[in-house]
């Protein structure tokens, strides 16, 4: 395998990702933003991370928190302003960092201009800029059943709004205020390719592109496959992996990135791709993006309900096979995102480690497995502290949109209330979503005054000041982490190998370059465990423990190498 060009810079980055309303507030109102974000920027450099990559902080009515957007060209203010975001740019710029900025172009908000115009009558120039259709033949417009096909949302209900003013419906894959633009409609695509340029040269570096391969649905929009007894079915497979999603990547590629004179980080965040559509997106002969946000490991403990049903217990068999696949499978050709955590996912040491006795040890273990893998890795704040999911007492404390409305529909349904915290408390998105931890101070030092959302209740321990300040930290683990990804070219040049593939509780590899060879073995359980390798010419490297030979002790992961 060859090293790494000059023009390869991201897949030897560790990308730290900013959920903006929940990072550091600077003015008091509960509500993180950009000033709050530039506080802390030496924190992200002592942390050693290459890339920020910021959630939406465009105007926007926060119908699902900046996923939104009624305005690509501003900055909403309750995040600060355009200047804010200036003197961000130049104060990663001027320590070494890039911005990432996230890009929703798959749907707008309906408050968007294009959208109020697009909905202001049948023969508007901007009608055909978002996905409108007639009630279903035979039924008239806001019956049960007129909605043109039969999709559901994925934020629960029908994906089809009634307009009451031109009496059709328009497409909302996600909340009723998210309408889906047409991207078969090339003026659309040229207005979304000319805000990117925009954002480029005001000296942004990269973009994440939310659910970016939703963008082309099949044609004529077709009803998906219902199971019995239900109206409403899946349309996943209808627009997860469209006709012409290829030609519009490569067509926005050739329109935005071709050309500049260094290289723009490209994320697609994908639901659903697989290892062989991945590649084909990755491919840099292509020209498509860097990288995938594939989701097939995160689901793994998803029960008979899906998502917010009761989880079932992960058995690490699947969670190594699923890695490995995605590893070897893009080894020749593109390349991996690793990350355990972000905005929309339970909190990883609470989800894939033991958040209780054994929290410092299982964080530590969830990141050297991660970081050592081949690709690019993600940190999600907090993450680097041992974060994990919060406390919901009642469905008050709750205030994800996604999360309310599988409340609401399943108790509608019957369910009981208590069913549906349990449920939550595993699984809501808004556990993720709690202030940063930074000190012990009210509220985790996140704001003055009253947190959007509470905070998690173990601040007082749990906080970036003392991981700081304590040398054996999770903070100080992922630094040397990075540190060593940066100074070892087999983290980032090395093939792939699984050892142990059938072990219950172990997760060992290695990775190779050059005749040298680096080991990773993890224990992801709270027994000690005894594994038998070879270990003939290996020296400790990176522990989470005190060195000592003999069994795993809980939680336990060791990093190992030879031939150096």
């Amino acid at each position: 395998m060859p090293d790494i060009h000059t023009d390869d810079w991201w897949k030897s980055a560790v990308v730290y990702q900013v959920y903006p309303r929940s990072f550091a507030d600077s003015n008091g109102d509960g509500i993180g933003d950009l000033p709050g974000i530039i506080d802390k920027l030496d924190y992200l450099a002592e942390l050693g991370v290459d890339v920020v990559w910021l959630s939406p902080i465009y105007a926007s009515p926060q119908a699902d928190n900046g996923y939104d957007i009624s305005d690509y060209y501003a900055v909403d203010p309750v995040f600060g302003n355009i200047g804010d975001l200036d003197r961000l740019i130049a104060g990663l710029h001027a320590r070494g960092m890039k911005l990432m900025m996230d890009l929703v172009v798959n749907h707008t908000s309906d408050e968007h201009p294009w959208f109020v115009e697009s909905s202001s009558s049948l023969d508007n120039p901007k009608r055909d800029w978002y996905i409108w259709r007639k009630p279903r033949e035979g039924f008239a417009p806001g019956e049960p059943g007129a909605e043109p096909n039969n999709w559901a949302s994925l934020f629960f209900g029908p994906a089809w709004q009634l307009d009451g003013r031109t009496q059709e419906y328009y497409l909302h894959l996600f909340a009723v205020k998210q309408a889906d633009l047409n991207w078969e409609n090339p003026e659309v695509r040229q207005a979304v390719y000319e805000m990117m340029r925009w954002w480029l040269d005001r000296g942004v570096d990269g973009f994440r592109m939310d659910v970016i391969n939703f963008i082309s649905k099949a044609e004529g929009l077709p009803d998906g496959a219902a199971s019995p007894g239900t109206a409403l079915a899946s349309g996943f497979p209808l627009f997860s992996y469209g006709p012409r999603i290829h030609e519009y990547l490569q067509e926005m590629h050739q329109a935005v990135f071709a050309g500049r004179p260094e290289h723009i980080l490209t994320v697609g965040e994908m639901p659903g791709a697989s290892v062989e559509q991945a590649r084909l997106y990755t491919d840099q002969e292509r020209a498509e993006v860097d990288m995938v946000f594939q989701f097939e490991h995160v689901e793994l403990d998803y029960g008979p309900d899906g998502r917010y049903g009761d989880a079932r217990p992960l058995p690490l068999v699947d969670l190594k096979a699923s890695l490995a696949t995605w590893q070897l499978g893009l080894s020749d050709v593109g390349w991996n995102s690793l990350y355990w955590g972000n905005h929309d996912q339970p909190r990883a040491v609470s989800r894939f480690g033991d958040d209780g006795e054994y929290r410092q040890q299982s964080a530590k273990l969830l990141g050297t497995v991660l970081h050592l893998l081949r690709g690019t890795p993600y940190v999600y704040q907090g993450e680097e502290l041992g974060m994990s999911n919060t406390v919901f007492e009642t469905i008050n404390d709750v205030r994800d949109i996604e999360s309310l409305r599988y409340y609401a529909e399943q108790r509608a349904l019957g369910t009981d209330d208590e069913t549906l915290m349990r449920r939550l408390r595993v699984t809501s998105r808004d556990n993720a979503r709690t202030p940063m931890q930074w000190t012990d101070a009210a509220h985790a030092g996140f704001t003055t005054g009253t947190p959007w959302i509470a905070a998690t209740p173990d601040y007082a321990t749990v906080n970036a000041a003392a991981a700081v300040a304590d040398p054996d930290s999770i903070f100080h683990h992922y630094r040397r982490l990075i540190a060593l990804r940066k100074s070892d070219p087999v983290v980032v040049n090395g093939d792939f190998r699984l050892l142990l593939p059938n072990h219950e509780t172990v997760f060992a590899y290695e990775r190779a370059w050059e005749g040298r060879v680096l080991r990773v073995v993890a224990n992801f359980s709270s027994v000690h465990t005894s594994v038998e390798l070879d270990d003939e010419g290996f020296e400790p490297l990176l522990s989470n423990y005190d060195a000592s030979p003999g069994a795993l002790r809980p939680w336990e992961v060791r990093v190992s190498a030879k031939g150096y």
